[in-house]
């Protein structure tokens, strides 16, 4: 059941994140961003990584996500346009095919070695076991021992927010 559960999980995360690129609309993409991360945090918990899974949703999902999508609505950006001037001769026309299949040279470089890595046993050394800590323990210590630095985490969120509502506001005369 993991199995195939993993499976389905890692290809609604590839197709979203392929989309997430495909997109001419950068509210469309970042939607799917949004399911693609939520397809990553269920990959985490399978691993069993609960705290990460957890971690994945609340940060990207949650706070960066809603970012983005505050700065797409604020500019109103409804589609991208090619580039012109001096930025299309900067790329040298064909210039971010070129940079995508570098880009996917390496994706699958990467895929390669990781694949490699998995089938090689990993040895661990006599009498350790790994420790984990559960999301009780974590979350305990994150909003005892780190509440100063959380919340000002979230005022300097807030006040980002803010200041791009502040400069992206149009004077009405």
């Amino acid at each position: 059941m993991d199995a195939v559960l993993f499976w389905i999980l890692a290809a609604v995360m590839v197709i979203a994140s392929l989309l997430v690129i495909g997109q001419r609309n950068p509210m469309y993409s970042v939607l799917l961003l949004i399911v693609s991360f939520g397809a990553l945090s269920g990959l985490y918990v399978l691993l069993g990584a609960p705290f990460v899974a957890a971690i994945q949703i609340i940060v990207y999902a949650g706070a960066i996500m809603v970012l983005f999508l505050f700065v797409v609505m604020l500019l109103n950006v409804p589609t991208e346009d090619p580039p012109t001037g001096y930025h299309a001769r900067l790329l040298g026309g064909a210039g971010p095919r070129r940079f995508g299949a570098v880009l996917a040279l390496v994706l699958a470089v990467e895929l390669f070695w990781a694949f490699w890595r998995y089938l090689q046993p990993a040895p661990m050394p006599a009498g350790s076991s790994r420790a984990s800590a559960t999301v009780l323990e974590i979350g305990t210590k994150l909003f005892k021992d780190y509440a100063f630095a959380f919340e000002a985490t979230s005022v300097l969120i807030l006040v980002a927010m803010v200041g791009s509502i502040v400069l992206a506001r149009r004077e009405t005369k």
